[in-house]
């Protein structure tokens, strides 16, 4: 049976890739909000999960995503502010 952590850390993995995918495609730019507020988003989602059921490196990793990610919406939102 699926777990409510599990599902979160699901939503989490396709947010990024929805985010990922769209970038790709030209839907969305790295440089408007959105992007890397889907990837802190997303990360925060899996980190949720592995609180769960625990993984030291891919805690890691989403922790470097989600810090990453933070920084370049506060980065896109200090640009918009600006303008």
């Amino acid at each position: 049976m699926i777990t409510v952590p599990e599902i979160l850390g699901l939503i989490g993995v396709a947010i990024i890739t929805i985010a990922y995918a769209l970038l790709n495609l030209g839907k969305i730019s790295a440089n408007q909000w959105v992007y890397p507020f889907a990837n802190f988003v997303g990360a925060l989602l899996i980190i949720a999960s592995l609180l769960y059921n625990w993984n030291l490196s891919a805690f890691v990793m989403e922790s470097t995503w989600a810090c990453v990610s933070l920084f370049g919406w506060v980065k896109t939102w200090r640009k918009r502010a600006a303008n």
